[in-house]
């Protein structure tokens, strides 16, 4: 049986993602590109996940799935990335850290494999208006 993963999150920002943003955040293309983690391979190990496997990130703040990539990084085990995006977001806390910004750098969750589907914008969006 999978177990669960404890992860640290750090988001990011990518280029491709960004762009993507730009043109239009309802799109197949920034979906793909911003509702993902990106993990170490023994975390992907661990999970019992392989690439485009969908995944519930939760912490006390909120819950998304995303689907996984294995990093093609040096090994960082515990450390995941998540591009800055409205699933990102969810799971930021709105309690201000040092410099007067919120905690984008160090975000504690734990992952397990998702039944359902990658959460979807319009949902992120009615979540954020409640």
């Amino acid at each position: 049986m999978a177990e669960v993963v404890e992860v640290s999150i750090v988001t990011v920002r990518d280029i491709f993602q960004d762009e993507a943003g730009r043109k239009s955040r309802f799109s197949e293309e920034y979906r793909n590109l911003s509702a993902l983690i990106i993990l170490d391979k023994q975390d992907m190990i661990r999970l019992g996940a392989k690439d485009g496997q969908k995944l519930l990130v939760k912490n006390d703040v909120g819950m998304i799935i995303v689907a996984a990539k294995t990093s093609e990084d040096e090994p960082h085990p515990g450390l995941a990335f998540m591009y800055n995006s409205p699933w990102s977001n969810q799971l930021v806390s709105d309690e201000i850290c040092e410099g007067s910004i919120p905690g984008f750098k160090s975000i504690k969750a734990t992952l397990s494999i998702a039944e359902g589907n990658i959460t979807q914008i319009a949902e992120l969006q009615a979540r954020m208006q409640s």
